[in-house]
C-alpha cells in the first residue's frame, strides 16, 4: 500500500512582541490542513498587540498546494501579512523561488528563497 503524506508541523516562539514562526510543509497540502493550522496562528498572534513575525518555511517536501488550499494560503499571508518581517523559504523548486517574489507582493516586510537553511537562518537573524 502506497501512503502519500501531506500537511504542516508549526512551531511557534515568542519574546514579547517578536515571534519566531516555523512552518514544515509536506507533499500536497489540502483545504483541511489550512483548517487546522489557521487557527493556530491566529490565535498565537491575536493576543499581541502589533506582532513581528519571522518566518522559516521548510518546503523542501512540499508537491503543492490543491485549488482551494493555495487560496487559504493566500487569504493567510492577508490577514497576517503586516505582521511579517521577513519570511525565507527553504527550498528546492524553481516555482518556489518564484512563490518567495510573489509572497513578498502581499506582506509589508521581505521574503526570500534559500537551498540553504544555514544561509535562511542567518538572514532571518540579521
Amino acid at each position: 500500500m502506497n501512503v502519500r503524506k501531506h500537511g504542516l508541523s508549526i512551531g511557534i516562539q515568542r519574546t514579547e512582541n517578536n515571534f519566531f514562526l516555523t512552518l514544515k510543509a509536506v507533499g500536497k497540502l489540502t483545504h483541511a490542513d489550512y483548517e487546522t493550522i489557521t487557527p493556530m496562528i491566529d490565535s498565537a498572534l491575536g493576543v499581541v498587540e502589533d506582532p513581528k513575525v519571522r518566518v522559516l518555511i521548510d518546503g523542501t517536501e512540499l508537491d503543492g498546494w490543491e485549488l482551494r488550499a493555495a487560496w487559504d494560503d493566500f487569504k493567510l499571508g492577508l490577514k497576517h501579512g503586516n505582521e511579517f518581517e521577513k519570511v525565507a523559504i527553504i527550498g528546492n523548486k524553481n516555482w518556489q523561488e518564484l512563490g518567495a517574489k510573489i509572497a513578498s507582493w502581499f506582506i509589508s516586510g521581505e521574503a526570500k528563497y534559500f537551498e540553504d537553511e544555514a544561509a535562511a537562518l542567518s538572514w532571518l537573524n540579521e
